[in-house]
Formats: structure tokens, C-alpha cells, sequence
């Protein structure tokens, strides 16, 4: 039963992509018929699974910087961004991958959301390729969180201890740091962008923007900066804060103050995303039920040779975690490095940091929340383009990430 389901789900993907259909609009039917049918689950049980939170996070996000787009405050920020870059905005993707990574080793990956609704339309002034911003984006998103001090490196490194594994945090970290980077200097080559004499001009704003802030943008920079001090106070006390009512709590304060900027943020709430990621994350709740993760993963291990079976485990990691948690992946499949370790032939702490890498990579594809979230911080012309190629590239990243993570472990292995 549970290979049946996930070969419905694969066909959803392939039935929505020939016939031009919303994902979500048949992932979601598909999902309850599944659960129903095969799983042996409650209708009730099986739409208890939509992820509300992420719809919370990405509706709270996309209101909260609407508004500050609607009154000019993204675009006179932006602009400030990159008279301070001069020539050097080739830089901005490294630039905005820098200040990523640091706010998700603050506790959380997801911290490193908030950064987005400013680093899309600096792409798009600047000339930059959305795909090689969105990379850098992800990338931040991925080294920062394997940070000790974040929460992929801590289930990582607690999970791998548990395991009776030993890993070095630092040397975790610099592996994502490596990886990632190398993977912005493939998007920035592959995507190149139209470059700034081509970049999109808007001459009036930028006039507005050189001769400052207007009264409505002033307070909307103080509740971006509290709305970034609220969430990374909130990780580092511990508290688990939500981004998404967070965002709508400030949005709420904003739309008090300018009720025109307020309704403007209502309608660039990107509900096609929400829909599109809530019904593939219920989806995959589904098979998680029927255990199916867990399946596929000890089918691995009766392979031929270790090799090969670290090669199957990562891509399972790469291919679920674009599509589910990547904490959750991580708590799963790390504990299956001991006995491919105890066998010789790959080495165990090297085979963890590679799971740690090939599981968050892939978050840029648009069906995780990262990805998600990259799409509705972009241009609504670009949005379309940016869902194909983040599509491929993040399922390509299922296939390369563990390739050549499996080269690295053969030559450490010898």
C-alpha cells in the first residue's frame, strides 16, 4: 500500500504539470482519497493535516510587507541598498546570503524568512536573476541553520551523539558553509540576469527614495525592525515564535494607522502558494502515516554495498525534504548512518553531515516552505518563471546533492 501512494502522489505531480492544473487542487482530493482508501484514516483526521501554521506564516509575511510595499517602504530601502552596493551588485547575492545565514543561526532557520521580502525586489532593481537570489537565500537559510546554535545543526549534532557518532559542530557548519556557497557561484553563472542596463527603472521612486523616508515608510521601518527583533528575541529565549502572527500582529498596527496601505497588503497575500504547499504537506502526512519514509529508507539498507546505500538514503532525504519537515527527515534518517558505519565502508560522521546538506539544499524548491516563501517575496511577473525553474532546480539538487556527496564519502572512506 504505501508504494501505491507514492505512486499516486508522483502522478499528481506529473498529471498537474502536463495539463497545466494547480498542483494544489489536485494534490488536496488526492490526498483525502488516499488516506481514506489506503491509509485506513478519517476525512477529519486527514484534513487535520493541512498545515495551518504555514498558511499563518506565509498569509502573516506576504500582508505584513505588502503594506510596506503598497507605501514605498521596500522600494526606498531597496534603493538605499543599492546606492550603498555602487557597481559591486553582481555582490548581492553573497551579500544577502551573509545576512541570512546570520539571522538563522539565531536559533532557527525560519528566522532567516524575514530577509526575503527585501533581498526579491533588491534582485529585481539591482538586475540580478531571482533564481541566483533565491539560491542565496535558501543557502543562507541551509548553512545558518546547520549552525550549532540553530535548529537543524542541534537535531543534527544531538541525533548523531545519540547515534554514538562522533561530529564536530564547527566542521558541519563549515561543510554547509562550502556547499552552499559553491551552489550561488553555479546559480549566479547559470543565471547571469539581464544585468542593470536592462534592470527595470523607476525613476520616480527613486527620486523619492534619495531625498528619504516619508512619515507612513519611518513607521513601517520601525515595525519591520521590531517585527525582525520580536522573532529573533523570541528564538533566543527559547519561545518558538511565530513568525506568521507575528507579521499579522504588526500588519494589524500598520493597518490601523494607513487603512489604504492595510487593504492593498489583503490582496497580495499569494493564496495560490498557500494552497499549493498546504495540500502537498497533507499529502505527505498521509504517507508518513502509512510510514512510508521509513520504508523506503530501510529498503536502502538492503542494498549491495554501503556506498550505495548512503547514496539511496540521501536522495530519500533530499526528495522527502522537499516536500516535508527537514528537522523531522534528519531525526529520522540520521540514525540510520550507525550500522552503514559500522560496516567500514563509509565513514559515519561524514555520511551525517551529508544527509545535513542534501536535506536542506532542496528547501528552494517551491513546495517547501522556503521556497514557497521566495516565490511570494517576488515580483508577481516573475513568479511564474522563478515556481519552473526552483522546480528543477530543487529536484535536480535531490539528485546531484547526493551524487557528489557520495564521491566525497568514497574518497574519505578510503
Amino acid at each position: 500500500m504505501p508504494s501505491l501512494a507514492i505512486a499516486i502522489f508522483v502522478a499528481v505531480f506529473a498529471i498537474a504539470t502536463f495539463r497545466n492544473i494547480h498542483l494544489g487542487i489536485l494534490m488536496l482530493p488526492a490526498a483525502c482519497a488516499v488516506g481514506v482508501w489506503l491509509a485506513g484514516m478519517s476525512l477529519q483526521d486527514i484534513v487535520a493535516g493541512f498545515p495551518v501554521g504555514i498558511l499563518v506564516l506565509i498569509a502573516g509575511v506576504t500582508y505584513f510587507f505588502g503594506i510596506a510595499k503598497a507605501n514605498g517602504t521596500i522600494d526606498s530601502v531597496v534603493q538605499k541598498l543599492l546606492a550603498a552596493a555602487g557597481d559591486r551588485r553582481g555582490l548581492l547575492p553573497f551579500l544577502f546570503f551573509l545576512i541570512t545565514a546570520g539571522v538563522a543561526a539565531m536559533g532557527s532557520p525560519q528566522a532567516g524568512y524575514v530577509v526575503m521580502p527585501l533581498a526579491m525586489p533588491a534582485a529585481r532593481r539591482a538586475g540580478v536573476d531571482p533564481m541566483a537570489m533565491a539560491v542565496a537565500i535558501n543557502g543562507g537559510i541551509s548553512a545558518g541553520g546547520l549552525a550549532p546554535t540553530s535548529l537543524f545543526g542541534i537535531v543534527t549534532n544531538s541525533t548523531a551523539r545519540q547515534a554514538g557518532i562522533d561530529l564536530n559542530p564547527l566542521t558541519l557548519l563549515a561543510a554547509a558553509i562550502v556547499a552552499n556557497v559553491a551552489l550561488i557561484v553555479s546559480a549566479t553563472w547559470l543565471f547571469p540576469g539581464p544585468g542593470l542596463a536592462m534592470a527595470p527603472r523607476h525613476s520616480a521612486t527613486e527620486a523619492a527614495a534619495s531625498a528619504g523616508f516619508t512619515r507612513p515608510q519611518v513607521v513601517t521601518l520601525i515595525a519591520i525592525a521590531g517585527l525582525i527583533l520580536s522573532v529573533l528575541t523570541g528564538f533566543w529565549l527559547g519561545l518558538e515564535p511565530d513568525i506568521g502572527v507575528i507579521a499579522f500582529g504588526f500588519g494589524a498596527a500598520l493597518a490601523l494607522a494607513y487603512p489604504a496601505a492595510g487593504a492593498e497588503g489583503i490582496r497580495r497575500i499569494d493564496w495560490s502558494t498557500i494552497l499549493m504547499v498546504g495540500a502537498i504537506v497533507t499529502f505527505v502526512g498521509v504517507l508518513q502515516h502509512m510510514d512510508a519514509v521509513n520504508l523506503l529508507g530501510h529498503a536502502a539498507m538492503t542494498l549491495g554495498t554501503p556506498l550505495v546505500a548512503a547514496l539511496v538514503i540521501l536522495m530519500i532525504a533530499g526528495l522527502v525534504s522537499a516536500f516535508a519537515s527537514t528537522t523531522g527527515i534528519l531525526a529520522a534518517l540520521v540514525p540510520m548512518a550507525v550500522p552503514l558505519a559500522a560496516s567500514g565502508g563509509v565513514t559515519g560522521w561524514a555520511l551525517i553531515i551529508a544527509m545535513g546538506v542534501c536535506a536542506s539544499i532542496v528547501d528552494v524548491s517551491p513546495f517547501s516552505t522556503t521556497g514557497a516563501l521566495v516565490i511570494a517575496s517576488a515580483a508577481e511577473d516573475e513568479r511564474a518563471r522563478l515556481k519552473s525553474l526552483l522546480t528543477r532546480w530543487g529536484l535536480s539538487m535531490v539528485i546531484v546533492g547526493p551524487v557528489v556527496a557520495a564521491f566525497v564519502l568514497l574518497l574519505l572512506g578510503r
